[in-house]
């Protein structure tokens, strides 16, 4: 008996080892198929001086009234798997695609990705479409969803590092930090940035590192050990009442941050704050209420929302006093 016993336990000891084996070449195998795209050579490109801030037009957008999808037909090519908010990739009267989100992130991004390039940082061209109908899906009919370009001459590949990238320590990069507090982005995470390789109309070839997802801002960002059950998104409610700047400490700014990364906002200093703080200031409220009339929000939201991000501005321009 005991032998029997001995000799069934090698028998399924050598089972799953033969499973664990054949699961990994399976999963080697796959991998395999599908190889990192190389990289092209270009110019690293995380922002550029905006010294058109007080002009740039916050309801159209990097894109302006020429790139807008022209909704007049949509065609369905594919619902897109992955993330959060349900996506699908369509192409629009013009032959142009776009990668529609219907969710409750629509507005929330819509309205990051202005106040980011209305400061300089390289971005994804996104409009937000009150309403829309998307053949080929199951409701159909949707209302607040963002149209994200994906012009065929725009390459994509993938995520860049937050903890590695060709902008650690550099003054934009802290800035980025910074937009992303102003924000309450919780989500901070790799898989939500982006490499766009990109070819200027002068034929200069660059690399433009950008947040692709920015759907989680806009809300409660929560904070301590259950931050994520007290997070929200797209809550302008939530925003208006979360707290921003914590303290200064020797030369370092702390925030009032729980989200995902914690230890990439520990670095930020008094001086990065200024940087970016300088170019916030330079926006008019109209600009800023623009951003969010562009994204569909309600008068009243608008306000809210405005407010709320003129408010933390001014912290920034303000920071308290340095605790010894």
């Amino acid at each position: 008996m005991f032998r029997q016993n001995k000799l069934r336990a090698l028998m399924a000891a050598f089972i799953v080892i033969a499973l664990g084996l054949s699961t990994t070449a399976f999963a080697v195998q796959k991998k395999s198929k599908k190889p990192k795209k190389p990289m092209p050579a270009g110019t690293f490109v995380m922002w550029r001086e905006p010294v058109d801030i007080a002009s740039r037009d916050l309801f159209l957008g990097s894109g302006g009234e020429a790139a807008k999808p022209d909704l007049s037909s949509v065609t369905l090519i594919e619902k897109v798997e992955g993330g959060f908010s349900e996506k699908y990739r369509v192409r629009d009267a013009a032959g142009r695609e776009w990668v529609a989100k219907v969710s409750n992130e629509a507005q929330s991004e819509a309205a990051a990705v202005r106040l980011l390039w209305a400061v300089g940082y390289a971005t994804e061209l996104a409009y937000l479409v009150p309403s829309v109908t998307i053949p080929g899906t199951p409701k159909g009919t949707y209302q607040n969803v963002r149209f994200e370009g994906r012009s065929k001459d725009v390459k994509r590949f993938d995520p860049w590092l937050w903890d590695k990238n060709p902008f650690a320590g550099k003054r934009e990069f802290q800035g980025l930090k910074v937009m992303m507090l102003l924000l309450n982005n919780w989500d901070i995470k790799d898989d939500n940035n982006a490499i766009l390789h990109v070819v200027t109309p002068e034929g200069q070839s660059e690399l433009h590192y950008i947040v692709s997802d920015l759907g989680a801002t806009f809300g409660k960002i929560g904070s301590g050990p259950l931050w994520a059950l007290k997070r929200s998104r797209n809550n302008p409610e939530d925003f208006a009442g979360s707290k921003f700047v914590d303290r200064v400490r020797k030369d370092r700014v702390s925030f009032h941050y729980g989200g995902k990364k914690q230890e990439t906002f520990e670095d930020i200093s008094v001086g990065d704050v200024q940087w970016i703080a300088a170019l916030l200031s330079r926006l008019t409220d109209q600009q800023i209420s623009d951003a969010f009339r562009a994204s569909n929000y309600t008068p009243e939201e608008v306000t809210t929302l405005t407010a709320a991000v003129r408010a933390r501005i001014n912290e920034l321009v303000n920071l308290p006093p340095s605790e010894s």
